[in-house]
């Protein structure tokens, strides 16, 4: 664990530092560009990014954008993703965090579920659990490999009893290049 490490919403400043995180830790352009798409997207508000820095340095980054409900249910939702951590920093505890501090900022918002399309062995630490067997569906199929790795986690107590629905993502995200291989 980082224990000087500092997470903080990011601002339009930012947006370089936030780019550079999201190449760095993924080796392509692919997810910063996302991460830009989506912090312009109206469609994507409320949203959240947080970066995190250790020193003057930024090595991780999270943002979570406004997820709907087809049919539509009176709860709030959020997408968490991408989770972006340097390679230097990985395995030190800053993407477990970043999650841990988002997940408490929305709650203290209102949020009600959050969403993530991740690594099955990774998210469940910290509370998320396979969606679909919820009611929640996808943006987009994807294939049945991925079945677990879509996930959800409830924020607040729900009274949401067999929900059968579709999750929908900020315009940017709903392409289906996101949801599959």
């Amino acid at each position: 664990m980082v224990a000087d490490l500092i997470i903080r919403e990011s601002t339009s400043s930012d947006l370089q530092a936030v780019m550079e995180v999201e190449r760095e830790a993924f080796g392509s352009e692919e997810n910063a560009i996302l991460v830009r798409d989506l912090l312009s997207d109206p469609t994507a508000e409320p949203r959240l990014s947080l970066l995190a820095i250790l020193g003057d340095q930024p090595v991780g980054h999270i943002i979570f954008t406004q997820a709907i409900f087809d049919p539509p249910i009176s709860v709030k939702g959020a997408i968490l993703g991408p989770l972006a951590v340097i390679p230097a920093h990985q395995k030190e505890g800053v993407g477990g965090r970043l999650i841990e501090t988002g997940l408490d900022i929305l709650r203290s918002r209102g949020v009600d579920w959050v969403f993530v399309l991740g690594h099955e062995s990774y998210y469940p630490k910290f509370g998320f659990t396979p969606a679909q067997k919820q009611g929640f569906e996808p943006p987009h199929p994807f294939p049945e490999k991925y079945t677990n790795a879509w996930m959800a986690m409830a924020l607040t107590p729900t009274l949401i009893a067999a929900y059968q629905g579709l999750v929908i993502p900020a315009d940017t995200f709903d392409d289906p290049r996101y949801w599959g291989e």
